[in-house]
């Protein structure tokens, strides 16, 4: 018998699954609309609501958390009954009733007379809630946040489980220094969230450069890119630097990228992968630049004619942002935010009321909140935006919808009104001027928002816009026109677009690349 024991002994396999989603889900209620606004973004968790009486919801229960704040109050709105609300659990559902005697609640847009049935699909997508005439609440069946040390940032602010992470990994990513590919929706806030992450970047003091990719013409791709030689071509009396050139040091943000020209995908590759550029009829020279780009365009899978090579270049880190409609918490603080901004740039800080002001006012207001938190947002956060610039400019002491929101409310169910956008694709050469005028208008000239009106993409209504004198982009706006509009309208960059008949956004972009002020 050997004496020489195996002392190695094999021991027994272990299992370590690849982490997924575990987010826990809670019934939520988040204030939408409170008197007191600065209650507006805090959130209620609703037990399990398994066995027991039923859960009251009312004037006194329950207690409603900021973010990051432990110390909870109850609603404590007098319009409000101290037993306004029973809710219990049946199935996958839960049963809301409203007793005889409780103040008036409306449910969805409809009034709540007795109990109705809110099943799990109903809770996912989140009920909105009326109470009395003063209090805005979203019911909904949501990923519950665990604390949490998000940094704060002012555009992009929010108090859902949504919010809270993306700002983490903003900061996160920040610092990291790799290339990030943003994805989304439009108007799900792509360019805030580039500027956030130059900001918490070691390159914040360094430039940042933004090109919108599918307005650069094929033929001019490489000298708007990467500059040119004086004498490079007829016309080229001087020599110009490139995107990439103005953004050494920094950040450059290629915003589009997905609607990139097939032709002008190569050079820009070369360009990612090795760092050099080379203006036309000149040196190859290196750049020291941090890429951010951003799509709400497909692009990979079969029929997509971007190139596999560049999809991968640029997503050594990526963001998704979700559109509006998954995170309908953050409608009320988001709204609140634009209220305030618009507000102070039309020289009325004291838009919104407080807890003593006349009820009918206060009504009128959360009749505003409850209203937009029943629509859809396409447009996601920039149509938000939008809303409230126009309700700020129409406020006359009543607050006003814009039509597209009130008819839409009217209208079909969201899910119809979506799906009917996405069966209207046509030839942009099936549109008349007159009806193509009318969407420019209407989408305030940012051509996101018009290509979705008609129903065709951003590059077919880039090509109407140059194939036409009477159209143009912000950035052939002759500067002393520009700064003509903006003394016209004290600075607002908003009302000057509009004056100019371009997209704000591409006029922001214009006026921070030309260092010009505005607000």
């Amino acid at each position: 018998m050997s004496t020489n024991a195996d002392a190695d002994l094999t021991l027994p396999s272990v299992t370590s699954p690849l982490r997924v989603d575990d987010t826990v889900q809670g019934l939520l209620l988040t204030i939408i609309f409170h008197p007191d606004t600065t209650r507006i973004g805090e959130t209620a968790r609703i037990p399990d609501l398994l066995d027991g009486p039923p859960w009251v919801l009312g004037r006194r229960t329950p207690d409603f958390f900021p973010v990051g704040n432990d110390s909870p109050s109850p609603l404590g709105e007098r319009d409000v009954s101290r037993q306004a609300l029973a809710l219990t659990r049946r199935g996958e559902g839960v049963v809301i009733r409203r007793p005889a005697d409780a103040s008036r609640c409306r449910v969805d847009g409809s009034e709540l007379d007795g109990e109705e049935v809110l099943d799990r699909n109903r809770l996912q997508r989140g009920v909105a809630l009326l109470l009395g005439h003063s209090v805005v609440l979203l019911l909904r069946l949501a990923p519950v946040a665990e604390s949490t040390n998000a940094p704060k940032i002012a555009e992009l602010c929010g108090s859902s489980p949504y919010m809270q992470e993306l700002r983490q990994q903003i900061d996160r990513i920040g610092r990291s220094g790799l290339d990030v590919l943003v994805r989304g929706e439009t108007g799900t806030g792509k360019e805030l969230v580039a500027t956030a992450i130059h900001r918490f970047s070691d390159r914040s003091s360094g430039p940042l450069v933004s090109v919108n990719m599918a307005a650069i013409p094929p033929g001019l791709a490489a000298a708007t890119l990467f500059g040119n030689a004086r004498g490079a071509f007829t016309g080229a009396s001087r020599a110009t630097e490139g995107y990439f050139g103005r953004a050494d040091g920094g950040t450059l943000f290629l915003d589009e990228i997905g609607d990139t020209p097939p032709e002008v995908q190569p050079q820009l590759l070369r360009a990612l992968q090795e760092r050099e550029i080379q203006a036309v009829g000149g040196a190859v020279s290196r750049v020291d630049v941090r890429v951010i780009s951003a799509t709400d365009a497909p692009i990979e899978g079969e029929g997509c004619d971007f190139k596999a090579a560049l999809r991968h270049r640029l997503g050594a880190c990526e963001i998704s942002l979700l559109p509006l409609r998954s995170h309908p918490e953050d409608i009320g603080v988001l709204l609140r935010h634009f209220l305030m901004l618009r507000g102070g740039a039309l020289e009325c800080p004291n838009l919104l009321p407080g807890p003593a002001s006349p009820a009918l006012e206060i009504a009128s207001w959360a009749e505003l909140f409850y209203s937009c938190l029943r629509y859809d947002w396409p447009g996601n956060v920039r149509e938000l935006a939008n809303c409230a610039s126009q309700v700020v400019v129409a406020d006359a002491g009543g607050r006003a919808l814009p039509d597209t929101i009130r008819l839409a409310l009217r209208r079909d169910p969201p899910a119809q009104s979506r799906k009917k956008q996405e069966e209207a694709r046509r030839r942009i050469r099936d549109i008349d001027e007159e009806q193509f005028e009318g969407a420019l208008r209407a989408g305030a000239y940012e051509v996101a928002d018009v290509a979705r009106q008609l129903g065709v993409s951003r590059q077919a209504v880039y090509r109407r816009m140059a194939e036409s004198p009477r159209h143009r982009l912000a950035g052939q706006v002759p500067l002393e026109e520009l700064e003509q509009a903006l003394n016209l309208h004290g600075g607002n960059a908003h009302a000057a677009a509009l004056e100019l008949r371009v997209s704000p956004s591409g006029l922001r972009s214009r006026l921070r690349d030309s260092g010009l002020a505005w607000f």
